[in-house]
């Protein structure tokens, strides 16, 4: 078979225009993810009381009912040092826990969104106490 001019202008103007597609699908439909959402405080708020509440305390200054018997004291999230943590250091924390401390990895128990939300809760008990 003998390549006419037209038959490969043809074919590439078809291979332009699939590229062309390929590109517009991938960049017009985004991939969503959590993040991509703003955290909630209010579900924040929900988990933190749920999983978080016992050890860090109800305003989150690390005082809460079985801090008590803990031998590392848990984080009290209203000091200053805490209040200087940006969000992909708590973040962090929460994910995969604190070595050598009762800090352990929520990664796997809680969703990625949740532990977006339960940072925001943080966030405002940190700002609450200045």
């Amino acid at each position: 078979m003998i390549e006419t001019p037209q038959r490969l202008i043809r074919d590439r103007l078809l291979a332009v225009g699939l590229c062309g597609i390929f590109t517009l699908s991938s960049t017009a439909i985004p991939d969503l993810y959590a993040q991509d959402y703003p955290p909630d405080i209010t579900r924040g708020k929900a988990v933190y009381q749920h999983h978080c509440q016992d050890c860090h305390g109800l305003t989150g200054r690390g005082d809460g009912p079985a801090a008590t018997s803990l031998k590392v004291p848990p984080a009290d999230f209203q000091r200053f040092r805490s209040f200087l943590k940006s969000d992909e250091e708590l973040l962090r924390t929460i994910e995969h826990g604190v070595v050598f401390s009762p800090m352990h990895s929520w990664r796997g128990q809680l969703t990625d969104g949740e532990m977006q939300d339960v940072v925001a809760h943080i966030r405002l008990l940190s700002q609450q106490a200045r």
